[in-house]
């Protein structure tokens, strides 16, 4: 158990480095639109759907990340006020009954819905008619990812409640 935590952590911190250069080509898309549609009066048909793409795969990847950096938005009121043991129980009850079965259906119908894409071999329904199975077949990693944090997390929890007995 102490090496699945850690090496969830791991994956999950080089990924979320690796994913924050997603920003890189995003960017570059986005001024090359503005360039392309103000500048020459020619605007793209592939651009907004690539910055979308993009976007979305940023977000997903960065999902686990922030979970295990604690950078979700959360309403501490409540929690601040207990000692460390009682915010560990809390933790570890709303991770068992809210999180994990949550991002767990969340990550399954994913996984399902990028598998059909891959059947179905999805392309958008636009002029530029991009492959969507790919992106979606990423997506679904990204929630595998988080919900495996969440899992990291629970295990983490549980060993700091062990030691605070």
């Amino acid at each position: 158990m102490f090496k699945l935590d850690g090496a969830i952590d791991n994956l999950n911190e080089k990924v979320g480095f690796y994913a924050s250069y997603l920003v890189i080509p995003l960017i570059t898309v986005v001024v090359w639109e503005v360039i392309m549609r103000y500048g020459f009066d020619a605007p793209t048909s592939w651009a907004f759907e690539l910055t979308v793409f993009l976007y979305g795969l940023h977000y997903c990847f960065a999902m686990a990340y922030a979970h295990k950096h604690n950078t979700h938005v959360a309403i501490d009121v409540f929690e601040a006020r207990l000692s460390e043991r009682s915010r560990t129980i809390l933790r570890i009850i709303t991770n068992g009954l809210m999180f994990l079965p949550t991002i767990g259906l969340l990550t399954f119908y994913m996984c399902v819905m990028a598998a059909s894409s891959w059947h179905q071999l999805e392309h958008a329904s636009s002029s530029w008619a991009p492959a969507i199975y790919p992106i979606k077949t990423l997506m679904a990693i990204g929630f595998v990812l988080f919900f495996l944090q969440g899992l990291a997390k629970l295990i983490q929890d549980v060993r700091l409640l062990k030691k605070t007995n």
